[in-house]
């Protein structure tokens, strides 16, 4: 029997992979983290795919690695202040709780981070970072059945779709 909350989450993400096509000249970065690496690039993969069956070309596709999550903030304003900045950004990275509580800062400190460079610079920027609890919770949703690489990039194509991607800059 399925946990009532599982089937919940499998249902959302599932309305979330809607098909949605955009312009195949649309550019992404997906900036990435090297910290947890073996998780994050399961992560990119998940994404590169979204992107690719939505119908951008592999060219229009830039992957960035950096050292951690809590670089990803910054290296998204680097990008997103470039003289032509993508269409969208999609962070990605792995927080994984430890014995105190700085993952939390991390975590919080990301997250704000990212959404301060989307309001700031007119881009959209997707979070695509897990926060988990454990390794296996990690595990879980850096996988096939649940990614959330995938997950950004499809939020980031619904904004694209949308035509709120900030073309009139």
């Amino acid at each position: 029997m399925t946990d009532p909350t599982t089937q919940w989450k499998r249902e959302a993400s599932a309305a979330n992979r809607k098909a949605v096509k955009v312009d195949a000249h649309s550019q992404v970065v997906i900036l990435a983290s090297r910290f947890n690496e073996p998780l994050v690039e399961n992560l990119v993969q998940g994404a590169v795919s979204t992107f690719e069956q939505a119908g951008l070309s592999k060219e229009n596709i830039r992957v960035i690695w950096g050292p951690g999550s809590f670089e990803l903030s910054g290296m998204a304003a680097q990008v997103a202040r470039c003289a032509n900045p993508p269409h969208a950004i999609v962070a990605l990275g792995v927080l994984i709780q430890g014995q105190t509580v700085q993952y939390e800062v991390i975590a919080q400190a990301v997250a704000f981070g990212l959404t301060q460079v989307s309001v700031q610079y007119g881009v959209p920027v997707t979070f695509g970072v897990v926060i988990a609890s454990n390794l296996e919770q990690a595990r879980a949703r850096c996988g096939q059945d649940e990614n959330r690489g995938e997950e950004a990039a499809h939020a980031a194509l619904s904004v694209l779709a949308s035509g709120c991607d900030g073309e009139s800059r």
